[in-house]
Formats: C-alpha cells, sequence, structure tokens
C-alpha cells in the first residue's frame, strides 16, 4: 500500500466539518490535513447543491494545485449532480450512504483521476436525456454540441460515469486500456472540456449520453 492520501474537510457547518474529521481520523489511508494545506482530496458536505454551496465547491477546487473534490449532500437530485460536476466536483455521496469503506474507495477514485456518481442518478438522467441548466459553472453553457458520441463513445462514457477504472472498462468491453484512453481523450479534446468528470457532466447536460 503506498503513502496516506492527504484529505481536508470543508463544510459551511462547523459541526458537519467537526464530524467528518472525526470519523475519517482512524482511516490509516487517510491523512487530514487543514483546508488552507495542500489536499490531494477535499471532501465537501453540505446540506443542498445550491448557489452558496456551488461557490464553495468552486474555491475549494481554486488554486494551482487544486485537490479532487468530493462533495457529500443531504440532498443530491440529478440537477444538483450536474451543478456539482460542472463546479469541480469528481465524486458525489448522499450522506445517508456514506460509510468508512465507501468513502475511502471514492477518495481512491476521485484521487486516481476518476469519477463516480451515485447510480440512480446517472439512469435517471439516462433515461430523460435531460438537459440541466448548470448557470455559471458550465463551461459549455449556450452551445449546443456540433456533434454527438459513437456508440463505442457512449459505452466508454457511461462506465467513466458510473465510477469504473480504466483496466475495469477495458476488461468489461474487450478494449486495450489504451483505447479507453484514447476514446476518453478524444471526447474531451472535441468538445473542449477539463477532464473525465467534465467530460460525464457535460454529456448528461446535453443529452449525448
Amino acid at each position: 500500500m503506498g503513502s496516506p492520501l492527504s484529505l481536508c474537510v470543508v463544510a459551511l457547518d462547523p459541526l458537519l466539518e467537526a464530524g467528518a474529521v472525526s470519523a475519517l481520523s482512524g482511516n490509516p489511508d487517510i491523512a487530514l490535513v487543514q483546508p488552507e494545506e495542500r489536499a490531494d482530496v477535499a471532501v465537501v458536505i453540505v446540506d443542498r447543491v445550491d448557489r452558496q454551496e456551488l461557490d464553495l465547491v468552486a474555491a475549494t477546487g481554486a488554486g494551482p494545485q487544486p485537490p479532487a473534490i468530493i462533495v457529500i449532500a443531504s440532498d443530491l437530485s440529478p440537477a444538483g449532480a450536474a451543478d456539482a460536476i460542472g463546479a469541480g466536483a469528481r465524486g458525489l455521496l448522499r450522506r445517508h450512504e456514506v460509510n468508512a469503506d465507501r468513502l475511502a474507495r471514492t477518495v481512491r477514485t476521485v484521487a486516481g483521476g476518476d469519477c463516480t456518481v451515485p447510480p440512480d442518478l446517472i439512469d435517471g438522467l439516462l433515461d430523460q436525456h435531460a438537459e440541466i441548466d448548470t448557470g455559471a459553472y458550465s463551461a459549455a453553457r449556450g452551445r449546443a454540441p456540433e456533434w454527438g458520441l459513437d456508440e463505442r463513445e457512449r459505452a466508454v462514457l457511461r462506465m467513466v460515469a458510473d465510477g469504473r477504472e480504466t483496466d475495469e472498462i477495458a476488461k468489461e468491453l474487450c478494449y486495450s486500456p489504451r483505447t479507453v484512453t484514447t476514446v476518453v481523450r478524444d471526447i474531451t479534446q472535441r468538445f473542449r472540456l477539463r477532464n473525465r468528470a467534465h467530460a460525464v457532466a457535460y454529456a448528461l447536460r446535453t443529452g449525448l449520453l
């Protein structure tokens, strides 16, 4: 096992922040640091995803070496999920679903550059082909995609959205890991997106998936 991942906890409510710090303090894979210190991962805890909460997510992800951000929310709707990812979150969890193992997996996933969203939110967005307005945080606001995704790109991006790692995606779809990486890179370059998480959010918002 490698070195512990440095992690900070950020919350608008000091009691939520103190509770999360207490719960995480015994995890040997995590080294807790203060919000003002550099961290590999930041956990942002909110009741709902609204303007003030999105500002907090964006501010947490600002700077030359931004952490990978996990948002833990009491109330998380499909629209809120897309807003949070658009603001910079890579991982989304509902507070009542969080336990030590799941949080640790999510920390490792986002630290590795992947994105994970509760599967029922993904399913709902895909079923409805929802076009969700992410306000000031959507880099693609006001744009329609110039072209869509082919079946291979859809299959890869669906699995990225579900938090699957490159090797898992390659094995299940019978591709090489290099092919999976190339597919994701092509999508991000085509639509001028920042990363895998932004690609998932954009595809869900615009109905590409």
